[in-house]
């Protein structure tokens, strides 16, 4: 089982919210990345919250930085919107892309990418809301845009056009610690042949590993669980995140009252405990 620290960036900056909405600054994303490292992830996922917004990826000389100090996969989305694209992340030192928006607006660009560069290094992310009937509605552009397109259609077809791999967000879920959308994980994982990253909600062990178990995921992406953890309890290199952004919120105890604090060591070791294989060292 691959826990993945995800990382949204705005500009230079690791930037958190709920929903997708109310953006903070928590620091550098460079330092937690390196943090989540040497803390055992299996791998690091980069996302550029506001590149498809503004039709770029900004990303390029982050993931350069990166790439030199920490030897386990990075994905790196937001923005690519061609094959030159995901090419120049690549070469930047990205192992795998995460393409959404683009991927909707033309679907033969999974295709495209996937003969390019192969299956496994195409991430198609999928960022959906459950309507009233109780199906789910893909959205693009961090979740600020409806598609109409049925989340679990759209998974099948992203499949049979050659991602290698899903990572599903619930949007209504995000950012909340309420714990991630089995029903949406599930769903979608039992539909594909190929691996869903589940993403969204994380608050408690326990949330981990019920997406796990009942939602069937072969992988968990996590934000708020690990990163306020890691500002609250003065982790890190130099335990000095806070002097890089605006978290006087969380010491205050605000936005973060459903979260545990806990690090990646200590999400592996509880998983072992259930039974849940899972890479240490």
């Amino acid at each position: 089982m691959r826990i993945i620290p995800r990382l949204d960036i705005k500009g230079p900056n690791l930037v958190k919210g709920i929903h997708f909405e109310g953006l903070r600054v928590l620091g550098k994303p460079e330092q937690f990345a390196r943090y989540y490292y040497e803390q055992g992830a299996d791998e690091l996922m980069y996302m550029d919250v506001v590149a498809s917004l503004y039709g770029r990826n900004s990303l390029l000389d982050i993931v350069e930085r990166t790439s030199r100090e920490i030897f386990i996969p990075l994905t790196v989305g937001g923005g690519l919107r061609s094959v030159d694209d995901i090419r120049a992340v690549l070469r930047a030192g990205a192992d795998k892309v995460s393409i959404n928006t683009a991927a909707i607006q033309r679907p033969q660009l999974i295709r495209e990418a996937s003969q390019c560069f192969g299956s496994s290094t195409i991430v198609v992310s999928i960022e959906a809301i459950r309507k009233p009937d109780g199906s789910y509605e893909a959205y693009v552009d961090y979740g600020r845009q409806r598609t109409g397109i049925d989340a679990v259609s759209w998974a099948l077809q992203a499949v049979e056009l050659g991602a290698g791999e899903l990572i599903v967000t619930s949007i209504n879920r995000e950012g909340t610690g309420r714990g991630f959308d089995l029903e949406l994980t599930r769903m979608i994982a039992t539909a594909v042949p190929v691996p869903v990253i589940a993403a969204g909600g994380a608050g408690q062990l326990d949330h981990i590993q019920a997406v796990i178990t009942e939602g069937k995921a072969d992988a968990v992406a996590i934000a708020s669980l690990l990163h306020y953890s890691a500002v609250r309890t003065g982790a890190g290199a130099g335990g000095e995140f806070h002097q890089e952004g605006n978290t006087e919120f969380l010491r205050n105890g605000q936005n973060s009252s459903m979260l545990q604090d806990v690090r990646l060591p200590e999400i592996k070791a509880f998983l072992q405990r259930h039974s849940i294989a899972c890479r240490t060292e």
